[in-house]
């Protein structure tokens, strides 16, 4: 795990079907984290429907001294959080913005949980993107609204705890990397992106049973959608490796359904056109800094960019342990500075050369 070596310290190494292959440079976090670059229908669909996306302060709270330097030229990075809409107190009825005071924490009576939690990296010259996954377990130091240190735990507990700004903060110390914007997506979104697309068809390999939301997968393909891909890509109990096999369904799912957004029956149906952008707009935020003519030369620049053309992964990790009582995930911190470090350098296709099984988990076929 990257820290700094003191305030103000900061680590800097120099290094940047036409409808269905021009991308918009909106990343959208779902439930499972989604990162969901569109096509330039849902760039136009979004701006005409920014009015219904709510914005929250990024990082503006955070101290400059607690904060990495920006990435060099023009690379970005984007932290995506899929939260748990169901806040105490508010019977799920209260949006993000809604539940934030203007200190950027949450107000009394209510929490968001960022469970699961990825960076996804645009290169300077547009045409590289990459997505890693952080498990919601890894076992960090947390860092409040201003950047300073609040002790250790899970990850997940910077959002529950100091809002989208401690999550923003801890998430730089632990990459090193300076987060240039940031999105939200509540689990209510996931469902109605699903649904507007008519469901997207998965394979299980063997049967199990979900002992948390009680549910038993019967072997075969499915076609989910609704709130039944959302327990798809929720289910860890009874997967061989708990959240590691979750991030893996996860990864697996955000392809399926990209595809799926951008097949030619969805984006030249109106109706379904429509819903998608929706669904999107209707249950999204992103920092105040992510514009309209961020939005608009992200469509523009990322057009030559592919679904089968961004790289998952997940941040290495050392395995299970135990801290405080509950079960953690131990970061390899070696590795990590490694990845980090090639994530920096816009280096990520040399990292994944040397590093074969690091997409491992974003592969194709499910396992289970």
């Amino acid at each position: 795990m990257s820290e700094y070596d003191g305030a103000g310290k900061r680590r800097a190494e120099k290094p940047r079907g036409w409808m269905r292959r021009h991308w918009v440079g909106v990343s959208i976090a779902s439930v499972l984290s989604v990162v969901l670059i569109g096509s330039a229908t849902y760039a136009l669909g979004l701006m005409g429907s920014l009015g219904d996306i709510d914005k929250v302060q990024g990082g503006a709270s955070i101290k400059p001294e607690n904060r990495p330097d920006p990435a060099p030229g023009q690379a970005l990075n984007i932290l995506v959080l899929g939260a748990d809409a169901e806040a105490d107190g508010n019977n799920n009825k209260s949006s993000i913005k809604a539940d934030l005071g203007s200190d950027g924490r949450w107000k009394e009576g209510r929490i968001h949980r960022s469970d699961t939690i990825m960076v996804a990296h645009i290169s300077a010259d547009r045409k590289n993107v990459s997505v890693v996954s952080i498990p919601r377990d890894s076992y960090v130091t947390i860092y409040d609204e201003t950047g300073e240190p609040r002790g250790e735990d899970k990850v997940n507990a910077a959002f529950a705890n100091y809002g989208p700004a401690g999550a923003i903060s801890t998430v730089e110390h632990i990459t090193d990397l300076r987060m240039d914007h940031m999105v939200i997506m509540d689990w209510d979104g996931f469902q109605d992106m699903t649904e507007a697309v008519g469901g997207v068809r998965v394979y299980i390999p063997e049967t199990f049973y979900d002992s948390s939301q009680k549910v038993t997968w019967e072997e075969g393909w499915h076609k989910l959608k609704g709130k039944k891909a959302l327990q798809y890509v929720r289910t860890r109990y009874g997967l061989s490796d708990g959240d590691f096999s979750r991030i893996q369904r996860q990864q697996n799912f955000i392809r399926l359904l990209l595809k799926k957004m951008m097949s030619g029956a969805n984006v030249s149906n109106p109706i379904s056109l429509q819903k998608t952008v929706s669904s999107v707009a209707n249950n999204l935020t992103i920092d105040e800094g992510f514009d309209t003519g961020t939005i608009t030369d992200l469509a523009w620049n990322l057009r030559g960019v592919s679904v089968d053309n961004v790289d998952f992964m997940t941040v290495p990790t050392a395995g299970y342990d135990t801290a405080n009582g509950q079960s953690i995930v131990r970061l390899d911190e070696a590795k990590g500075e490694d990845l980090w470090r090639m994530v920096r350098n816009d280096r990520v296709k040399k990292y994944l050369r040397l590093n074969p099984d690091a997409a491992k988990l974003g592969t194709e076929t499910e396992v289970s």
